[in-house]
């Protein structure tokens, strides 16, 4: 069957199925997000991608969580904790990224301060934004990669937000 001919089933099982080979279950995202199987290619494609950014697993997850956080999706909140916490930020850092304030952990403050910047300012940064990201270790490309997961989380996040997606066991 060539993908031109599939039905939406198939589409939505082939996406649950590659999800659950690959995380060894359905997240309950990926089951509300296949309701339309086009978003849920665009989020899973962007986050395969983002793999392979410059930020570390630690960042990225360190990242996400500072958008959830900012547009209070408990689901992403659940999950970017619970990521976070297995690729080695400690739940000193985990705290303050979830209470608002800039972890102490040198590697992550800047990424930090970048997605807060990029949220608040809604990506019109100054000069001098742009100079203070400079001085905390923030290039040019990690800063589009911090736009790139907002724009993933945002996506989810607003998901979340409509279907109040249950968050699953896994994340508790």
């Amino acid at each position: 069957m060539t993908t031109e001919t599939k039905t939406r089933d198939d589409r939505t099982e082939e996406i649950l199925s590659t999800v659950e080979d690959e995380y060894g279950f359905r997240p309950n995202l990926i089951e509300e997000l296949v309701e339309a199987p086009a978003a849920a290619r665009v989020y899973l494609g962007g986050q395969e991608a983002m793999a392979a950014s410059s930020l570390s697993p630690a960042q990225q997850q360190a990242v996400q969580l500072t958008v959830a956080i900012h547009n209070d999706c408990h689901y992403c909140d659940a999950a970017h904790t619970t990521l976070g916490g297995q690729f080695g930020i400690g739940a000193e850092a985990l705290d303050a990224i979830r209470d608002g304030g800039i972890p102490g952990v040198p590697e992550l403050r800047g990424v930090v301060r970048a997605t807060r910047l990029v949220l608040e300012k809604e990506g019109w940064l100054e000069e001098s934004d742009l100079s203070e990201l400079a001085d905390e270790g923030i290039d040019r490309q990690q800063l589009y990669e911090v736009i790139a997961f907002v724009a993933l989380k945002t996506l989810s996040n607003y998901v979340n937000h409509i279907a109040d997606t249950e968050i699953d066991p896994q994340f508790s």
